[in-house]
């Protein structure tokens, strides 16, 4: 298992795997709330959250922590950063 990813791949994954995506795949508490996207926060468990879809970006207002894909599926399925990558590889595969 690769250790190591170009720029280029992390780039494309943080900015080109739609966080909604992700979010349905892990099948993570979410809604659409006034047209943004809500999700249940996976350190605090609060929903006062959002995704910018604009910048591929989520927020937990609560607790001020950002997430992308990758910090998704880190905090979500317990893996480190490698775990995770590669998790997303296999998942969104033109992404990567």
């Amino acid at each position: 298992m690769a250790k190591f990813f170009t720029r280029n791949q992390l780039y494309n994954m943080r900015n080109n795997i739609p966080l909604a995506d992700v979010l349905r795949l892990l099948q993570w508490p979410h809604k659409t709330r006034d047209g943004r996207i809500c999700f249940v926060c996976p350190h605090c468990s609060e929903t006062l959250t959002a995704i910018n879809q604009r910048t591929n970006l989520a927020r937990c207002f609560r607790c001020e922590i950002n997430f992308n894909p990758i910090d998704l599926v880190m905090v979500i399925k317990d893996y480190d950063f490698v775990a995770a990558v590669h998790f997303l590889q296999q998942q969104f595969p033109k992404s990567s």
